[in-house]
């Protein structure tokens, strides 16, 4: 199993590791006025042992002159993250490595008992311009970045007395968590948490990864103690932590960008170029198949943070999700998020089979399964609302309409909130039925679709019926009622693979047909699915019709729908209207099209 730089063996030698440290710190109380241990063999199975021999041979030492050797194992440390930096400290500590620190980490190390040389003391200049220059220097990049296999190096380091630097251990200022909290930031405070000196080191000692450990992440500290204690070369592993730093300062970087693009004064959602910062999640099982690997990555874009949605879902129950998981939960819960009454939404294969809206969410659920009880088997369901006692036992009891007898079953199950008893309640309906707790999604985000070589990007289809006037066409002028239908039929279609044909009435999808090359082939599967309750629905169609006699709008017209919403645009809209008065059905124009590809 290859070496992972984030999930070190801490838990194995955790015990061992506490003990370490424990009885370092015994020892360290002993000291006074810096006086500290000169022989402490920091192997696990001999620090209990030695430390009372090691006590007896104490010997007084004055503190590490500032001059810096070739020859001496050194480690340079500057945190703005400091957790477990004492145990890094101490341990560097007792492998022999002398510290040298900056500002606050020099201090911190100081206070948890290590000997600390102060950059200012090797640099022989004091940090200034309010700490914006600390360590761009040449007695600390040059010890950084000399080439130890190149002699000329070496002879250049030893004139000008500048020592050599074995590993470097930094992270940045928290320039991201700073512009996204909660309290907004002045662009002013914003500029000074871009770090400068740090990146500087990050990629000094990555670029010379061969002769120098470079160090991003606290969580990488106990494998690069032991790789250290190894006294191995192992130039993989030098690697690894090398792309980890670049990787780590590029998406520092790009979070700088984005948000230094978003205070320009037009600051438009499309810049000339920019980069998104992906974050490993997990390891999926496969792909859309079997075949195909895959992972799944969390977006740290700045405009994504608390935007909600699938990704930052909380799982509470069930196997682990899967590619095709994650593509259908979020067409599902981007669907019932749009609706603002109480609602039920089935997804399979991330469209839509089954939309209800009900003040009664069981009766929703109900009616949202009849749609197509059929394709809802083994579907996702998503509700908008929380998933109580009563909600969980209809979910885990309910029988298909086809039969009245087959328990409905699903893959997925998301909602807004759950209660405590409606979470045990489904947990008991299978141990493999995967329960999500999701926030909603913000509107207005940027949409991303990769195409071979490129990527298209364009703004999220956010438009809702009260964003849409619909034009009233024909001589048949509709209902309330019937509006009300069109305007659901509208919100569903929008969610529905193109070309799309939905059929709704009384706030419930009655019948859809998607995906289909023609839109003829899409009215009639909805046709077939909605029965005989499609006489007086609403139909609404994703985007026009391109011929209406002996076609689809005639289709519908004979079928006895009531009322048609489509966005017009055709060169024979006019035959629509045409047939539409024929038959006395309203025809509703949008000027919208609902395209989903």
């Amino acid at each position: 199993m290859p070496l992972s730089l984030s999930a070190a063996p801490a838990a194995a030698n955790g015990a061992a590791r506490r003990l370490v440290y424990s009885t370092r710190r015994c020892l360290q109380r002993v000291r006074q006025d810096r006086i500290f241990l000169s022989v402490v063999r920091c192997r696990y199975s001999t620090v209990t042992r030695s430390s009372i021999r090691g006590m007896a041979d104490v010997e007084t030492q004055k503190a590490p002159s500032p001059a810096l050797s070739t020859g001496h194992k050194q480690a340079l440390i500057s945190l703005s993250d400091k957790r477990e930096l004492a145990f890094l400290g101490n341990e560097l500590q007792c492998l022999g490595y002398s510290i040298v620190s900056t500002g606050g980490t020099a201090s911190s190390l100081e206070e948890s008992g290590v000997s600390v040389t102060k950059v200012e003391d090797i640099t022989h200049f004091p940090e200034m311009l309010d700490g914006r220059v600390k360590t761009l220097h040449p007695s600390i990049h040059g010890g950084i970045l000399a080439r130890r296999d190149h002699h000329h190096h070496m002879e250049a380091l030893n004139r000008h007395g500048i020592g050599t630097f074995d590993v470097v251990v930094v992270n940045l200022y928290p320039f991201y968590e700073k512009v996204t909290s909660s309290n907004k930031i002045a662009f002013e405070d914003g500029i000074e948490n871009i770090d400068i000196g740090g990146p500087t080191l990050i990629r000094a000692a990555a670029k010379n990864h061969k002769d120098v450990l470079v160090v991003v992440d606290h969580e990488d500290y106990p494998a690069v103690l032991e790789f250290l204690r190894r006294e191995q070369d192992d130039q993989e592993f030098r690697r690894k932590l090398a792309w980890k730093a670049f990787q780590h300062v590029a998406t520092y970087d790009s979070a700088v960008s984005e948000w230094l693009w978003k205070q320009t004064e037009n600051g438009e959602k499309l810049p000339p170029s920019f980069t998104v910062p992906l974050s490993l999640k997990s390891t999926l099982r496969y792909g859309e198949n079997p075949h195909q690997k895959a992972a799944f990555y969390g977006d740290k874009s700045i405009s994504v943070v608390n935007s909600g949605g699938i990704a930052t879902a909380i799982q509470h129950h069930g196997k682990e999700m899967s590619y095709n998981n994650y593509l259908d939960a979020d067409a599902a819960w981007n669907c019932v998020s749009e609706f603002k009454s109480p609602t039920c939404v089935i997804v399979k294969h991330t469209n839509p089979c089954g939309v209800a809206s009900r003040q009664d969410i069981l009766e929703a659920y109900r009616l949202a399964v009849k749609a197509d009880p059929v394709s809802a088997f083994g579907g996702i369901v998503a509700f908008n609302t929380t998933v109580d006692e009563d909600l969980a036992k209809e979910i885990r009891e309910f029988r298909s309409p086809t039969d009245g007898a087959t328990r409905m079953f699903y893959e997925i199950v998301v909602a807004p909130k759950y209660t405590e008893k409606g979470l045990e309640i489904l947990r008991g309906k299978s141990k493999t039925l995967r329960i999500l707790e999701a926030k909603k999604s913000e509107k207005g985000m940027l949409s991303l679709r990769q195409v071979g070589g490129g990527w298209l990007a364009q703004d999220s289809d956010g438009l809702t019926p009260v964003d849409v006037k619909f034009n009233v066409m024909s001589k048949r002028v509709p209902q309330e009622a019937e509006l009300h239908d069109a305007e659901f039929a509208w919100l569903c279609v929008k969610h529905v693979k193109s070309n799309a044909i939905v059929i709704a009435k009384n706030n419930c999808m009655l019948g859809m047909g998607s995906g289909q090359p023609n839109r003829l082939e899409s009215l009639r599967i909805a046709f077939r699915k909605a029965g005989e309750e499609a006489k007086g629905a609403a139909l609404a169609s994703d985007a026009f019709f391109p011929f209406a006699w002996k076609d689809a709008v005639e289709e519908a017209c004979e079928k006895g729908i009531g009322v048609i919403a489509e966005p017009g645009g055709s060169i024979r809209d006019g035959d629509a209207v045409e047939c539409c008065n024929k038959y006395g059905v309203s025809l509703l124009f949008t000027n919208v099209r609902h395209f989903r590809h």
